[in-house]
């Protein structure tokens, strides 16, 4: 076989692997676009329901486009239907159960990965176990619970019982980037003079800062978007969240289905907000506890 020939071959075996490449990244920007389309679609189908009247809602294609608009379900829903009190709660419950969750799920982890004491296994077998209690199994314990002490019909209540259920997730996902912490780091700032609760706060938290994003926003949605035990706990109107004060709109004989699509794009928006902003964090987040280092 002359050079050439094989110099040729090589060419023509570059130029094949190119072409396959190329094929290769088509089918997955397709396959990608189709994702993005279906995770989009939703969004665009709700924007355009809030801005349609009931009549326009059960006679129009879901992704018609109302003949006129109706903006003023945005103003109706926030003025007259209470949402921005609603949405006023949402805020409060959520905002303190995620701080109170992603601080105790890191003082816990924080105790238990780093620091040497006989029974940490045991503590953590016990927070993993809550992760297998179905949530709605204890409705009921925790209703004659909060009646008992009188926490019924407080937000207290809601923001305990989002916190007792999220910290076993949450500690699951810290653990993995706390392993990864290296020992040298707490050793030196001890020769320094650091004492556990300043080196935990100065030190440790500010560089798990990534992963605990990660933990915020998964807890924020599942807070934001709760219902039954909101709808179990909370009875007065003025105390109510964005997901109990959605039922405020549908009537025996009539629901004003315009205003539940705004209502509904009104509680999107934070979560979306959250996520664009904390989207770094989170991609960060999630990777840096899979490899050690």
């Amino acid at each position: 076989m002359s050079s050439n020939t094989a110099a040729a071959r090589t060419e023509e075996g570059v130029k094949i692997g190119s072409f396959r490449l190329r094929i290769s990244r088509l089918i997955l920007y397709i396959i990608l676009g189709v994702v993005a389309v279906a995770q989009i679609l939703p969004l665009i189908w709700l924007l355009l329901f809030s801005l349609k009247d009931n009549q326009e809602v059960f006679n129009l294609p879901p992704l018609a486009l109302p003949s006129d608009p109706q903006w003023g379900n945005y103003a109706r829903v926030w003025v007259d239907g209470n949402i921005g009190l609603y949405f006023f709660n949402s805020v409060v419950v959520t905002g303190v159960s995620v701080i109170l969750t992603v601080l105790l799920a890191s003082l816990v982890t924080f105790a238990i990965t780093r620091m040497n004491w006989k029974l940490n296994k045991v503590v953590l077998g016990l927070f993993m176990v809550g992760l297998m209690i179905p949530v709605h199994s204890t409705l009921i314990p925790l209703f004659s619970f909060f009646t008992t002490i009188g926490l019924m019909d407080n937000h207290l209540s809601i923001i305990l019982t989002y916190t007792a259920f999220n910290l076993p997730l949450t500690m699951m996902i810290l653990l993995g980037f706390y392993y990864t912490i290296p020992r040298e780091l707490e050793e030196a700032a001890i020769v320094d003079g650091c004492s556990i609760h300043r080196m935990f706060f100065r030190i440790i938290l500010p560089i798990t800062a990534p992963v605990v994003a990660t933990t915020a926003i998964i807890n924020m949605i599942y807070n934001w978007n709760e219902f039954v035990f909101v709808n179990t706990f909370i009875s007065s109107d003025n105390l109510k969240t964005l997901t109990v004060g959605i039922q405020n709109f549908i009537g025996q004989y009539a629901t004003d289905w315009g205003a539940i699509g705004a209502t509904l794009v009104i509680s999107m928006l934070p979560i979306l907000i959250a996520f664009f902003i904390l989207s770094n964090r989170i991609v960060e987040g999630m990777t840096s506890g899979s490899v050690k280092g």
